[in-house]
């Protein structure tokens, strides 16, 4: 009963059948582990699908009529038994998600990240004795972007978690320390067929992103991908992308590019827009030096290196890669 019951409030959770029946099979067992690892690409469905858990769980021991104050609380986000963690960023001293940091309108110049600061409050949320539920629930959005003193903070509260359940979601095992995953429950979860992406865009109300082709090639079947990289593209200015349709052709336009795109787009958006440039590319030049270029550059990226001067790099090889080709 409180399976389907909270089933029935989540309609757009599609194609992730396996996940489900692992899920709803460890209800109807008692048997809840630890930690778990929701494994599988961003926007497939893996935050709903975490939600959906913890409503399971936490109606599971409790009379029905308070079923829909448990499901209120937590789509307010105010449930005192769910501490939900994002990757953060820093900010005088003051760590910032990434609405919060959008919301005040400041430079995002590397990625955010799981801190060791994060991991400590996780440590003494679990501290206290639950208030409302029978066990405390951490989850943990992007946990590929911990820092190793992040990790090995983590290692220890999973050894001893206590009567607390550890969601972790991450776009593969390979992502995470292998310490970390060895001691989590896998759950698999899959890039949605055409058919499902179709249905879960209409149901969120996105129905203009079917008729862009290069969207919906860029997100490989995952319906969140396709929404944010539509807000992307609409974010980036026309004039911007157009001059990047095809790689500059001088160095001076090339450090001219590298120059504006520093300028005008936060680190999150110069990723989104290697991931562009990368299926725009392929398609014009079909050249594999120039997709592992712009590959070079999203480490480069991600590894926190100065954004200008990784576009000027990466800029000057595809200059000359694209005379070569």
């Amino acid at each position: 009963m409180v399976q389907q019951m909270v089933l029935d409030t989540h309609p757009t959770l599609l194609g992730q059948d396996q996940a489900i029946a692992l899920l709803k099979g460890a209800i109807a067992l008692k048997r809840i582990a630890p930690a778990y690892l929701f494994a599988g690409s961003p926007g497939v469905g893996r935050s709903l699908a975490a939600r959906m858990f913890i409503e399971w769980l936490f109606c599971t021991d409790i009379p029905p009529e308070k079923h829909s104050s448990v499901q209120r609380r937590l789509q307010q986000g105010n449930h005192p038994d769910l501490l939900w963690v994002e990757p953060t960023y820093l900010h005088n001293g003051i760590l910032l998600s990434a609405t919060e940091a959008a919301e005040k309108g400041l430079s995002r110049k590397a990625p955010p990240q799981i801190r060791l600061e994060q991991i400590r409050q996780i440590g003494q949320f679990l501290s206290r004795s639950s208030l409302e539920a029978s066990r405390k629930v951490v989850v943990l959005e992007q946990a590929e972007t911990m820092a190793e003193s992040a990790a090995n903070g983590l290692l220890k509260t999973l050894e001893e978690p206590g009567q607390a359940t550890l969601i972790l979601m991450a776009p593969s095992v390979e992502s995470l320390l292998p310490t970390l995953v060895s001691r989590c429950q896998r759950i698999p979860f899959y890039r949605l067929t055409q058919e499902n992406m179709e249905s879960v865009l209409r149901q969120t109300g996105h129905e203009e992103i079917l008729k862009a082709s290069s969207i919906l090639a860029i997100a490989q079947g995952s319906p969140g991908a396709a929404i944010a990289a539509f807000e992307q593209l609409q974010a980036i200015p026309p004039d911007l992308l157009s001059q990047l349709g095809k790689p500059p052709k001088t160095l001076r336009k090339a450090l001219e590019l590298a120059k504006e795109i520093d300028k005008t787009l936060d680190t999150e958006a110069q990723l989104w827009l290697l991931d562009y440039l990368q299926h725009s590319y392929w398609r014009s030049l079909s050249s594999p030096k120039v997709i592992k270029q712009l590959e070079q550059a999203r480490k480069y990226l991600r590894s926190y290196a100065q954004p200008r001067l990784v576009w000027e790099v990466t800029l000057l090889e595809l200059s000359r890669v694209a005379v070569a080709v």
